[in-house]
Protein backbone atom coordinates (compact mmCIF):
# COMPACT_ATOMS: atom_id res chain seq x y z
CA UNK A 1 0.00 0.00 0.00
CA UNK A 2 1.99 2.89 -1.26
CA UNK A 3 -0.59 5.59 -0.17
CA UNK A 4 -0.25 3.81 3.39
CA UNK A 5 3.69 4.58 3.46
CA UNK A 6 3.14 8.09 1.79
CA UNK A 7 0.97 8.86 4.99
CA UNK A 8 3.07 7.30 7.41
CA UNK A 9 5.85 8.98 6.30
CA UNK A 10 3.65 12.42 6.23
CA UNK A 11 2.71 11.66 9.84
CA UNK A 12 5.95 11.12 10.86
CA UNK A 13 7.67 14.29 9.58
CA UNK A 14 4.59 16.28 11.30
CA UNK A 15 5.05 14.57 14.75
CA UNK A 16 8.87 15.22 14.55
CA UNK A 17 8.61 19.06 13.32
CA UNK A 18 5.60 19.57 16.04
CA UNK A 19 7.84 18.34 18.88
CA UNK A 20 10.84 20.19 17.85
CA UNK A 21 8.68 23.49 17.35
CA UNK A 22 6.73 22.72 20.85
CA UNK A 23 10.36 21.69 22.71
CA UNK A 24 12.89 23.98 20.78
CA UNK A 25 10.97 27.54 20.07
CA UNK A 26 13.94 30.11 20.93
CA UNK A 27 16.17 27.85 18.96
CA UNK A 28 13.69 27.64 15.47
CA UNK A 29 14.04 31.45 15.40
CA UNK A 30 17.72 31.56 15.40
CA UNK A 31 17.91 29.07 12.98
CA UNK A 32 15.62 30.87 10.88
CA UNK A 33 17.25 34.07 11.09
CA UNK A 34 20.38 32.08 9.74
CA UNK A 35 18.27 30.77 7.22
CA UNK A 36 17.98 34.18 6.06
CA UNK A 37 21.58 35.02 5.38
CA UNK A 38 22.15 32.17 3.60
CA UNK A 39 22.57 32.65 -0.08
CA UNK A 40 20.03 30.88 -2.57
CA UNK A 41 22.45 29.11 -4.50
CA UNK A 42 23.84 26.99 -0.89
CA UNK A 43 20.22 26.91 0.12
CA UNK A 44 19.30 25.68 -3.01
CA UNK A 45 22.46 23.08 -2.91
CA UNK A 46 21.44 21.94 0.64
CA UNK A 47 17.66 21.32 -0.11
CA UNK A 48 19.40 18.87 -2.97
CA UNK A 49 21.27 17.05 -0.66
CA UNK A 50 18.45 16.65 1.57
CA UNK A 51 16.21 15.22 -1.25
CA UNK A 52 19.11 13.00 -2.33
CA UNK A 53 19.79 11.28 1.07
CA UNK A 54 15.35 11.12 1.55
CA UNK A 55 15.23 9.39 -1.68
CA UNK A 56 18.61 7.10 -0.98
CA UNK A 57 17.18 6.60 2.69
CA UNK A 58 13.70 5.34 1.65
CA UNK A 59 15.47 3.10 -1.16
CA UNK A 60 17.40 1.57 1.16
CA UNK A 61 14.88 0.72 3.42
CA UNK A 62 12.69 -0.65 1.09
Amino acid sequence: MLIGKVLLALGLVLAFEGAVYALFPTFLRRIVRQVDMVNDAQLRLGGLVALVSGVVLVWLVN
